[in-house]
């Protein structure tokens, strides 16, 4: 006969049940964390929608100043943002490790409001260029990638990065609905006056919003950057987000023209990216669900293959003849497969990477993005100058194939034990 006053284990339903509490408590973020995840996001909005401001735009009204009569130089101007960027975001990843977040947050954003000055005096594109490349220069995003990584724990990091990277997509959206009537009012000079304001705006959240650093992370050991740059499992993230980055900007070569074609004035377009953006986010959420389910590699795969068929679909609408809803149905993929890797790729650097080292390691990750961004403005230009916009989109698409072959095998994380858990009720 059993003792009634032993203690009973408990049935596989109660333990399925507890299990699945703390799985959700692991997962939710905390008061510290969404104020982390949403301020910095706000400054990457702020900074972003500067550098979105001028995207629709940029190729039409540098074609009115002096010397836009080139398009390679045009384009070198647009991505020229992106070369100081790919410069920079190592120095300043690993100053980020030695001196603080914060103070190369505020620094980066200061040399890119200087930056935006400089382009709106400017008085001819060779200028603007002079003013494209000092805006890069202050390059923060591996300080802010890591101060989030810094105030986040691995089960709501993507969520944190995802937040990002979802403000980063609302203001694309964004700057495609206001960009052409702010240029009819203000011209391009009076968008980069704008984008000044929006970084010293950038500044404010990060002095009265964003929370302080970890007390520890000033006498904290510090990586070295060789111990991150050929890192095993970083590798192919950093090819990933060069590919994607180039792509992205490469694409905004032709895409204008197309919906232009199609009979959609260049003041419409935003009809076309707006629905595509915000439907895209739909989707997102399902990226939380699968990474906790153990199949975020499959979702890597998933979204870098998504990428491939967009590139090979404005290929086949190029060769025979845009249309509209073709088009209208190519950027809603694509922006579903860029918001997945856009949240996802980031958090893994800072969940693979050596935690002393994870500025600098989000510091090569953000130098490969800029450099992308570079390459997609400067090669993109030239091929469509010299090639075609076939020619474009067929690069664009050997490049991504590229970066699926070679990124089949990323690795990624293990599930953390709580997870585990609760995904192993028996």
């Amino acid at each position: 006969m059993s003792d009634p006053l032993a203690p009973t284990s408990p049935t596989p339903l109660a333990a399925a049940s507890a299990n699945a509490g703390a799985a959700t408590t692991l997962h939710r973020m905390t008061p510290l964390e969404k104020r982390a995840s949403f301020s910095l996001a706000a400054v990457f909005a702020l900074r972003m929608l500067g550098l979105f401001l001028v995207l629709p735009v940029f190729m039409l009204e540098a074609r009115q100043m002096p010397g836009g009569d080139d398009p390679a130089l045009v384009g070198l101007a647009m991505g020229a943002y992106g070369l100081t960027q790919a410069l920079m975001q190592i120095p300043l990843g690993l100053a980020s490790d030695r001196f603080g977040r914060k103070r190369v947050i505020l620094l980066g954003l200061a040399v890119f409001a200087l930056g935006s000055v400089v382009a709106a005096w400017a008085p001819n594109v060779e200028t603007l260029l002079l003013g494209r490349a000092v805006q890069g220069a202050g390059a923060i995003s591996a300080a802010v990638t890591a101060l989030l990584a810094d105030l986040t724990r691995d089960e709501v990091r993507t969520k944190g990065m995802a937040l990002i990277g979802a403000s980063i997509g609302l203001m694309f959206a964004l700057s495609l609905v206001v960009a052409p009537p702010l240029a009819g009012a203000m011209g391009l000079a009076g968008i980069f006056g704008l984008t000044a304001l929006l970084a010293l705006g950038g500044m404010a959240v990060v002095l009265l919003w964003t929370p302080a650093e970890p007390t520890n992370s000033a006498t904290a050991p510090r990586g070295r950057l060789r111990d991150v740059l050929w890192h095993p499992a970083l590798w192919r993230l950093n090819l990933g987000v060069f590919a994607l980055h180039a792509v992205q900007l490469a694409m905004w070569m032709a895409v204008p023209a197309l919906l232009t074609q199609t009979g959609l004035l260049a003041a419409d377009h935003w009809q076309v990216y707006l629905p595509a953006v915000l439907a895209s986010f739909v989707l997102l959420g399902g990226l939380f669900a699968l990474e906790r389910r153990g199949h975020l590699r499959s979702v890597l795969r998933g979204a870098v293959a998504l990428l491939l068929l967009v590139q090979l679909g404005f290929l086949l609408v190029a060769s025979s003849g845009p249309a509209l809803w073709p088009l209208a149905v190519l950027l809603f993929v694509f922006f579903v497969s860029f918001n997945i890797l856009e949240a996802s790729q980031p958090s893994l650097v800072s969940r693979l990477a050596p935690p002393e080292s994870r500025g600098a390691a989000l510091g090569v990750y953000n130098a490969l993005q800029s450099l992308g961004f570079f390459a997609g403005g400067a090669v993109g230009g030239w091929l469509v100058k010299w090639g075609g916009t076939q020619v474009l989109f067929l690069a664009c698409g050997l490049l991504v194939l590229a970066w699926l072959v070679l990124g089949w095998s990323q690795p990624v994380p293990a599930a953390p034990k709580g997870q585990q858990a609760a995904q192993s009720p028996a």
